[in-house]
């Protein structure tokens, strides 16, 4: 190993360092590097990565368990969440990272893994090509800077599946070749227990190039099919241990597979192969976008050769180009585009295999490189020259679907082909040394791959923007030391909401427990019926946000504690008890526990369809067993308006801009009636118009703004503990025109919700937590029903003095358990559903294989002495 080390050091450090120098200077070209003014986070959207990693430095600090988080709409599945999000090898870098400073280990992180993957691919490129080493690292660099891995560089969770992809078709090589199969072993392990979706994608991939380079010579590698099956399922197995909770946990929570309502995939065009092999060629990654595939105009004219050559044998051709087809395909065929996606449907970031054919590509061009000779040399010229003519083509008649395309794309993309075409010319002539050549190509080959990852670098920043810096690091101090005072003040398990957040997923970051998440892990049982609270979590619920709701769910969900920018919030119950920088820190006296004791009838309710305050009254009521009226709508009269014409129909107000790009502004005036909390009720009449549509409601000085579509619908006016007349303004941004059904504010009694407080949370039940449960003692005076907070999942149990007993979802979104009358010790432990099972499979296979490679080591060793022994036969 020291050797090869020794003789390839240069070669190793040149296939890391070059793609991972060639990403610096594209970040520094937009001001990106660590402490600099913006963030590598691309939008707010993506600052939940960060928070994701805040989290796992908070886990290997002891703070949380790996089994689950409170920290995350109520509680969740972390082993899920990290399956998903955090699993990979490079994760715990971050424990040398401050929370505050976690969009700098986000930059390491990143530009580690894209020069990871430049490395792999040259281990891969040494065993699997005859080529000079320095075309070797060429070809590394041009993998690491593909498009599909550039473009889509702020979801940092992906960048690990091109490490080990080269990785594992090198084993199957190994495999097939020496019958060594710790390579693909360990590589199929590493890659399923750090990604189990792009593990999915690469997996089928695998088995399809493995059939193809098995047809490719059937007799000579027959013999490898057992070995090849032998190791993948157990490495298969092995990655149970992350892969059957992950599994469990989608399928019980609600993950539905997408309908095939259509056969050819949107917005996809027979010019896109040529459109997306140009240089620098970013359209989008939101909706509408069509698959990256670029990998370098070289290799995909090496690619080309690889076909035309009459040195390679037209099996392989028939064989590697059906793999190449059946992706090529599946971008224009909606049931094959499905099936490398699990048959679920991406949300955004469309084609998420297309890195594959990439892959396959450069594959295909290095092998064909491997053909090439100074007599051949002019085919590849001829090739070259077609690309030209080709994209020139396409440049005279592409239509409006390609106006992203940008003319320098047009221009470099022909520079570069014409400066290949000149050198293989020189060489085929002699005028250019062969030394020479490979290392013009590597200079070459670098440059393309740079300025094809400068402009996607700078798509991202046009399509998604990298956000501030600053907005992620400066809140940061004033709000941990608001959140360490509660932690200091309580014993108890509570929750926390900030009314001001940084993200979504801020409590992740600063570790206490809350509603708001965005996550495609996630319990969408609880989050469907918080949402028929109130808490808006539409559609397949990746949001569920806490912003615009009532007192009564700030309650029953267990807020004690409101974080806000402003020195008066106005909520009836919260005073304020600390001040940070600008945040001030608000307690809830009527905030209820994590359990609490009902009647048994509790368990009858079902949710109000298309009415979440008279599903908040139901339940309110029965958790009080009382008959209270809380709510009742107040009208409003409109005083004044500004850049607005306002319309109604039937119940239907349509608020229209005068002036674009200019908030559009209606001032109302109420009657508010003594001991009332207010608030204004905007319920979008059509969620499709909304786009990023923003309301901002002022009232008595405080401005508070939301995003229509993501947040509640009750703005708070305020707390009015005599009767009072309230005018308030409301500005809406973002469209030239929003609808509402009939705008009016809603009144909260606080008398009625006092007492019916005071009643639930004499019947409430403490529960301390820990990492992976919540214990407590109930008295009951006769037989009733426990009802808890905490997100039902088959991963809890539940024992009431010892014993252990079933539990049922309340409301099929919550933690419940029957209790009899007396005095009972209740715990609730969790572990995920699968994990056990997964545990011993983990296990079990790895030993298992093992004991396969002592047998595969001695049956080589009898084999041997068998060939010694053998006589040898007179000439």
């Amino acid at each position: 190993m020291k050797k090869y080390l020794r003789e390839n050091r240069w070669y190793l450090l040149a296939s890391f360092g070059i793609p991972f120098i060639l990403m610096i200077i594209a970040y520094l070209t937009i001001g990106i590097y660590p402490g600099s003014s913006r963030s590598i986070l691309a939008s707010d959207a993506f600052s939940q990565f960060s928070n994701f990693h805040a989290s796992f430095r908070n886990m290997l600090l002891g703070k949380q368990g790996l089994f689950y988080t409170w920290n995350a709409s109520l509680g969740l599945n972390y082993l899920s969440l990290v399956s998903y999000y955090l699993g990979g090898f490079f994760t715990p870098l971050v424990i040398f990272f401050p929370n505050q400073y976690m969009p700098d280990a986000l930059y390491v992180i990143t530009l580690l893994k894209i020069g990871s993957a430049g490395l792999a691919f040259w281990f891969y490129a040494k065993e699997s090509f005859r080529l000079p080493n320095w075309s070797k690292v060429a070809l590394s660099t041009s993998y690491a800077l593909m498009s599909f891995a550039t473009a889509h560089s702020e979801i940092i969770m992906w960048l690990d599946a091109f490490v080990y992809l080269p990785l594992i078709i090198l084993g199957i090589n190994r495999i097939m070749d020496k019958r060594k199969p710790t390579v693909l072993f360990v590589s199929y392990l590493m890659l399923f227990l750090t990604s189990f979706y792009m593990g999915f994608m690469i997996g089928v991939f695998s088995v399809l190039y493995f059939m193809a380079r098995l047809l490719t010579n059937w007799k000579r590698y027959k013999k490898s099919i057992l070995p090849y099956g032998i190791t993948s399922l157990l490495a298969g197995f092995a990655s149970m241990i992350m892969i059957l909770p992950a599994i469990v946990d989608l399928r019980t929570n609600g993950e539905e597979l997408t309908k095939i309502t259509q056969l050819k995939t949107e917005t996809t065009g027979w010019w896109d192969f040529v459109a997306k092999n140009m240089v620098g060629v970013y359209d989008t990654t939101k909706y509408g976008s069509i698959p990256f595939i670029y990998i370098g105009l070289f290799p995909l004219a090496l690619c080309l050769f690889y076909f035309l050559s009459k040195k390679i044998h037209w099996k392989n051709k028939i064989l590697y180009g059906f793999v190449a087809a059946l992706l090529i395909a599946s971008f224009y065929i909606v049931p094959m585009n499905l099936l490398w996606h699990g048959m679920h449907a991406p949300n955004m970031f469309l084609f998420r295999y297309a890195y594959l054919l990439s892959f396959l590509i450069i594959t295909l061009g290095a092998w064909g490189w491997e053909k090439l000779t100074r007599e051949n040399s002019l085919q590849l010229v001829a090739i070259l020259l077609m690309m030209i003519a080709a994209i020139s083509i396409f440049w005279g008649m592409k239509g409006k679907g390609y106006d992203y395309i940008e003319n320098y794309s047009f221009y470099v993309s022909l520079a570069f082909l014409a400066f290949y075409a000149l050198i293989l010319t020189g060489y085929y002539f002699k005028r250019i040394p062969l030394k020479t050549i490979t290392m013009l190509f590597l200079l070459l080959m670098g440059t393309e791959a740079f300025v094809n990852a400068d402009a996607m670098i700078h798509g991202i920043l046009d399509d998604w923007n990298y956000a501030s810096r600053s907005l992620y690091t400066d809140p940061y101090p004033s709000i941990k030391s608001l959140v360490d005072q509660t932690k200091e003040e309580n014993d108890s398990f509570y929750r926390l909401e900030n009314l001001d957040p940084v993200s979504s997923n801020d409590a992740f970051n600063y570790d206490y427990s809350g509603v708001s998440m965005f996550s495609s892990i996630r319990n969408r049982h609880s989050s469907g019926y918080l949402d028929q609270l109130g808490f808006r979590s539409r559609g397949t619920n990746l949001n569920i946000r806490y912003p615009n709701n009532t007192l009564l769910m700030d309650s029953f969900t267990g807020i004690k504690y409101n974080i806000a920018k402003t020195d008066d919030l106005a909520k009836y119950g919260f005073t304020q008890v600390g001040k940070e920088g600008d945040y001030h820190l608000y307690e809830n006296e009527y905030q209820l526990p994590l359990a609490f004791l009902a009647p048994k009838t509790v368990t009858k309710l079902k949710p109000l369809p298309n009415d979440n305050l008279g599903t908040q009254t139901q339940l309110y009521n029965a958790l009080a067993e009382e008959n209270y009226q809380y709510y009742q709508f107040l009208p409003i009269q409109q005083t004044d308006s500004e850049n607005a014409v306002i319309s109604n129909t039937g119940n239907i107000m349509t608020i229209a801009e005068e002036e674009g790009n200019v908030a559009k502004q209606v001032t109302w005036q109420v009657r508010v009636p003594a001991n009332t909390q207010a608030y204004l009720s905007l319920f979008p009449y059509d969620f499709g118009e909304l786009e990023s549509s923003t309301a901002s409601v002022t009232v008595n000085g405080r401005t508070r703004k939301t995003q229509i579509n993501i947040n509640g619908q009750y703005y708070d006016l305020g707390y009015y503990p005599a009767e009072t007349y309230v005018t308030f303004t409301a500005s809406f941004y973002g469209t030239k025109s929003v609808s509402f059904q009939n705008p009016q504010v809603l009144a909260l009694d606080t008398v009625a919700y006092h007492l019916a407080s005071r009643k639930i949370q004499e019947n409430g039940v403490e529960m301390t937590v820990g990492k992976h449960s919540a214990a407590g003692t109930v008295t009951a005076d006769e037989d009733q029903t426990l009802v808890t907070t905490i997100p039902y999942d088959e991963g809890w149990q539940a024992k009431v003095d010892g014993k252990k007993v079933d539990i049922t979802a309340f409301e099929d979104a919550f933690v419940s358990i029957p209790i009899e009358k007396g005095e009972h010790k209740v715990t609730f432990t969790y572990t995920p559903a699968g994990f056990v099972p997964g545990a011993i499979s983990f296990v079990v296979s790895i030993l298992l294989f093992i004991l396969y490679l002592h047998w595969l080591k001695r049956k080589d060793g009898n084999q041997d002495v068998h060939k010694l022994r053998r006589p040898r036969l007179p000439h």
